[in-house]
């Protein structure tokens, strides 16, 4: 095994950067790193996680990448709240509810058709990090 501080980052092709940037400092609360014409970096809070989006020539529907990236919950309560912030900054809500009980999740779609997850899981203390 390699040891990693996990996964810090994840790069999206999107049609508009400042548009994208936009949406997710109003959902999440990233802060802007670096900014160019073609490119911005973010961090999300309380993290070093990084999010890139980046203009692309080609474009390739999100649909087509077969893959949703995920944001976990601090605390079970407030599901409501996310979607209502979501659709406020402009996303599209596909799905809500529970994995489990006390486990809420929704899904969602971003500007760019990107799904992001945004969910509460209980975690065992012996599964939070590698001591």
């Amino acid at each position: 095994m390699i040891r990693t501080l996990g996964l810090t980052h994840i790069a999206l092709q999107v049609k508009d950067v400042k548009r994208s940037l936009e949406f997710y400092q109003k959902v999440f609360g990233v802060k802007e790193m670096y900014a160019y014409e073609h490119f911005i970096q973010v961090q999300t809070p309380g993290t070093n996680d990084i999010i890139v989006f980046e203009t692309h020539k080609e474009e390739v529907p999100p649909e087509k990448a077969g893959f949703h990236f995920g944001f976990r919950l601090t605390k079970p309560s407030g599901i409501e709240k996310v979607i209502d912030i979501v659709q406020e900054a402009g996303g599209t809500i596909k799905d809500s509810g529970e994995f489990a009980p006390g486990e809420p999740y929704v899904f969602f779609y971003d500007p760019d058709g990107y799904e992001i997850e945004v969910w509460f899981e209980n975690i065992p203390d012996s599964h939070r990090s590698f001591n």
